[in-house]
C-alpha cells in the first residue's frame, strides 16, 4: 500500500505538536470536489480502491484542510518512483506558496467496508508521525444513494498505546481498556465554502428549474438490503474467528492439565526415590515439554466487531429515513369517503 510507505518519510515536512487533540476538521468545499472527482473517475463504476494526500494546518482545536492531491495508479514505467512523486508534489506546491502541510489522507470505500488491517496500519503510522493527522472515508455508493458519505476518523489514545506495543492480547486490551468501539474515533466534519462560491451557488439555485426528484422515493431500500447482506457475511466472519480462539482455549487446558499431571508424577516420583535414600530426579523445561499454542491476535476480532457496528449504525439510518418515508407518503394519500 502506497500509502504505508509515504508515511515513513512523513517526519519530512511534519511541523509542530499539537498541544490540544482535534475537535474538529474543516473542509474546504474544493477540496471535497477533489476527492469526489478522483474517487467518481479513478474508482470507476467497480469501486476499485483509490487514495490520496491531505494538505492544510492547525488552528487550535480545529483541523483545516485547505488542499488535497491524488496518488497515482501504478505506472508502467520501470524507473517510476511513487515515494519521489509525492514529495516532489509538496515541494512544488510549496514553491508556489500552498499550503503543503501533511495533515492526513482520504481513501474510497464501497458500502461503507473500510475497517481493514491496512487501514489500521497507515493510520498508526500518519498519526504516530503527525500528531493531527486523519483519515477522510468518502463512499460513492452512498453518496449517489442518498447524500454526501464523507467521515473522519482518528485513532484513539488506547488504540496508538496498544497498537505500539503490537501485542493485541486479551491482558494488554484489558490493561488498557481498549475495545472494539474505540478503535477509532469520528471527528466532526465541516465543510466551508468562501463568500463568492456562496454567492454563486444562491444565483445557481434561483435559475435552476425544479427537478423531477421524488424525495419520498425508497431508493435506500437496495442500500438497506445491501447492509443487512454484508452484516450477514461479517458475523459469519465473526463466528469462525472466535472459534479459532475457542480452539486456542481447549489446546491451553489440555496443554495446562499434561503439564500438572507430569509434574505431579515428576513430585511423587522424587519423594519416592527421597524414601529410598535415591538423589532427585534432574530438573525440566517443561517450557520445552508442553510448548503453549500461540494465541491468536484479537485485533481481527475487534475490526470485524467494529465493522459489525458501522453496519448496524448504517442500518438504522437507511431504516429511520424509509420509515420515515412511508408514513409521509401514507398521510399525503387521499383517505376514502365513508
Amino acid at each position: 500500500m502506497l500509502i504505508f510507505k509515504l508515511a515513513k518519510y512523513i517526519k519530512m515536512a511534519t511541523h509542530s505538536t499539537l498541544e490540544t487533540p482535534v475537535a474538529s476538521v474543516q473542509i474546504d468545499g474544493l477540496v471535497v470536489l477533489k476527492i469526489i472527482k478522483h474517487c467518481e473517475e479513478e474508482g470507476g463504476s467497480d469501486g476499485e480502491m483509490v487514495q490520496g494526500v491531505l494538505l492544510g494546518l492547525v488552528q487550535g482545536d480545529t483541523l483545516e484542510i485547505t488542499n488535497c492531491f491524488p496518488f497515482p495508479k501504478q505506472s508502467d514505467e520501470e524507473d517510476f518512483d511513487e515515494i519521489q512523486y509525492q514529495m516532489e508534489m509538496m515541494r512544488n506546491l510549496r514553491h508556489v506558496n500552498i499550503d503543503h502541510l501533511h495533515v492526513g489522507w482520504y481513501q474510497s470505500t464501497k458500502y461503507g467496508t473500510f475497517l481493514t488491517k491496512a487501514l489500521l496500519d497507515s493510520q498508526y503510522n500518519y498519526q504516530h508521525s503527525i500528531e493531527e493527522s486523519v483519515v477522510l472515508i468518502y463512499d460513492p455508493v452512498k453518496t449517489s444513494k442518498s447524500s454526501l458519505s464523507l467521515k473522519a476518523y482518528r485513532l484513539t489514545e488506547q488504540a496508538m498505546s496498544v497498537y505500539q506495543d503490537m501485542e493485541f492480547t486479551l491482558e494488554s486490551i484489558r490493561k488498557s481498556g481498549l475495545s472494539f468501539d474505540k478503535l477509532f474515533e469520528e471527528i466532526p466534519i465541516v465543510i466551508k465554502n468562501s463568500y463568492l462560491v456562496k454567492t454563486q451557488i444562491c444565483e445557481i439555485e434561483g435559475l435552476s428549474t425544479a427537478g423531477d426528484d421524488n424525495f419520498l422515493s425508497l431508493s435506500t431500500g437496495t442500500l438497506l438490503e445491501k447492509n443487512v447482506e454484508l452484516l450477514m457475511d461479517q458475523v459469519d466472519d465473526l463466528w469462525q474467528d472466535t472459534n479459532k480462539f475457542f480452539n486456542y482455549q481447549r489446546s491451553m487446558a489440555k496443554t495446562n492439565q499434561a503439564k500438572t499431571q507430569h509434574i505431579n508424577k515428576r513430585t511423587a516420583e522424587n519423594a519416592a526415590r527421597e524414601e529410598r535414600h535415591e538423589a532427585p530426579l534432574p530438573d525440566e523445561d517443561l517450557s520445552k515439554l508442553f510448548k503453549a499454542p500461540t494465541m491468536p491476535s484479537r485485533l481481527d476480532t475487534m475490526l470485524l466487531a467494529g465493522q459489525m457496528k458501522n453496519y448496524c449504525t448504517e442500518i438504522k439510518r437507511l431504516s429511520s429515513q424509509s420509515f420515515g418515508k412511508l408514513f409521509m407518503a401514507d398521510a399525503l394519500q387521499p383517505k376514502p369517503s365513508s
